[in-house]
Parts: structure tokens; C-alpha cells; sequence
């Protein structure tokens, strides 16, 4: 059974998709959450939720790629609990002018934001938590990557490069951090039902042909993905750091070389 009881921890793009199910699912297990997004209504509808259900938690109005915003949001539950048991570094969106495509034509704001929001944000977190969790003891932190960090993807460099970044990043951090107390994992979702993912993904056409070539023959539940984070941030994964843990519904055990093209 998975317990945060007296725990405090931070989600950043808490208000949808898979950082909500994680926010409800540690207070859920009597953690005490705050709920970080740069949509702050939406976090403290999440936060409402949590209460309704006799859950702990705080909404904090964060940009990650604005650092003093990042600073500020983690400043704020530090000074208001005292204590940081738990980040998960989730946070990601795509700006409406972004322009993804062949490298030969991927343009310097999509390379940049991309970059910006799902990389070095993540290291700007880690870097603003991991003194205070060094003082007190220790502290899990769960970062999330892709299955796009482990193979490429056809128009998709910008986001290739980054959740790649962050595997690796994560295994830096947990290498200097261990003897500290302190371990880093991430997560490597696949395919999985977020506002971020809705549309050809999931709906219409392009989604069937991805169920067919899908071993569970679905995209996940974000709680499915959740579930994955709250062990890695829990005391059941006391032995497990520098991990990068694929959650795709066995998308990646294939290199499609022998699919039948009619399903």
C-alpha cells in the first residue's frame, strides 16, 4: 500500500492530464500536494476536488519557463509546509504558432520553446529542490520523458531532443544525488488520453491505425502513467534511482519490420 502520509509534494502541470491524476492520487494517499500550473483556475478546481474528498492541497500559479515564476511557486510551498518530499517535473505545452516539421524546416521558436519548457524547466526544478530535500534528509523526484526520448520520431526533433535530455538528465542527477538521499526517475509514457494528446492521436483514422499497432491495443488512462510516478515517488521504490520507466502499452517492444499492413 502506497502512503504519503506527512508528505509534501509538488506537480508541475498539475491541472490536466497526467499531472492531475498524480496531484489527486498523492493526496489521495494523505500526502499533501501542491498543484503547479501556469493555468491557475484550473488548479484550483483540482485543489477544490482534493478538498471535497479530504485531500491536502495548494494551487500555485507557475510558468516553468519563466524562472522566477518556477523560484517563487516552489519558495512558496517551501515556506508554507516546511518541507519538499516530492517534484514531478511534468509540465509541457505547445505554443499555437509553433511549426513542427522535417528539421530543414523547424523554426528557431519551436526549437527554442520546446527546449525551454520540457528540458531545461525540468532542470531549473531539480536545481531550486534538491538543497532543501539534501537538507532534510532526502527526497524523490520523478521526471517525465517519452518513448519520443527513446527513438525518433518523423517531424518531431524538437521533442526528441528534449525528452531524451531528460532521461539523461535524470540519470545525472541521480548519480550525484544518491549518497544524499535524494533519487530521480522518469517516466517514459507513450501514447496516452490528455487534452495535450486529443485529436488525431486518439480520435478518428490515424488512432485506429495506432490501436492495431498497440500490444494492449489502447492509449492509456494518464492514472495509468500516475500510478508509475506515485511508486517511483514513494518509499516502495526506496531502492530505485536513475530509472527510466516505459509506460506505452508495449508500443516500444517492437520494431514493426514484420506488422501485417492490413491489421
Amino acid at each position: 500500500m502506497i502512503s504519503f502520509g506527512g508528505k509534501v509534494g509538488l506537480v508541475t502541470g498539475g491541472a490536466s492530464g497526467i499531472g492531475r491524476a498524480v496531484a489527486a492520487g498523492f493526496a489521495r494517499a494523505g500526502g499533501t500536494i501542491a498543484v503547479a500550473d501556469f493555468n491557475y483556475e484550473g488548479a484550483q478546481r483540482l485543489c477544490a476536488e482534493i478538498a471535497g474528498f479530504g485531500g491536502k492541497a495548494l494551487a500555485v500559479r507557475m510558468d516553468v519557463t519563466k524562472q522566477a515564476e518556477l523560484e517563487a511557486g516552489i519558495s512558496t510551498v517551501l515556506g508554507q509546509f516546511g518541507r519538499l518530499d516530492f517534484l514531478h517535473n511534468n509540465a509541457f505545452g505547445v505554443p499555437a504558432e509553433s511549426t513542427y516539421g522535417p528539421i530543414g524546416h523547424l523554426d528557431n521558436a519551436t526549437w527554442d520553446h520546446t527546449l525551454n519548457v520540457a528540458l531545461t524547466a525540468t532542470f531549473k526544478g531539480m536545481r531550486a529542490v534538491i538543497p532543501a530535500m539534501a537538507r532534510q534528509g532526502g527526497g524523490a523526484i520523478v521526471n517525465t520523458a517519452s518513448v519520443s526520448g527513446l527513438f525518433g520520431d518523423r517531424g518531431m526533433a524538437a521533442y526528441n531532443t528534449a525528452k531524451a535530455g531528460v532521461i539523461n538528465l535524470t540519470r545525472a542527477a541521480a548519480l550525484e544525488y544518491g549518497r544524499q538521499g535524494i533519487r530521480v526517475n522518469c517516466v517514459c509514457p507513450g501514447i496516452i488520453e490528455t487534452p495535450l494528446t486529443a485529436g488525431p492521436l486518439t480520435q478518428g483514422v490515424y488512432s485506429e491505425a495506432i490501436r492495431k499497432r498497440l500490444p494492449l491495443a489502447r492509449a492509456g488512462k494518464p492514472e495509468e502513467v500516475a500510478n508509475v510516478v506515485l511508486f517511483l515517488a514513494s518509499d516502495l521504490a526506496s531502492y530505485v534511482t536513475g530509472a527510466a520507466y516505459v509506460v506505452d502499452g508495449g508500443h516500444t517492444t517492437q520494431t514493426g519490420l514484420m506488422d501485417d499492413p492490413t491489421g
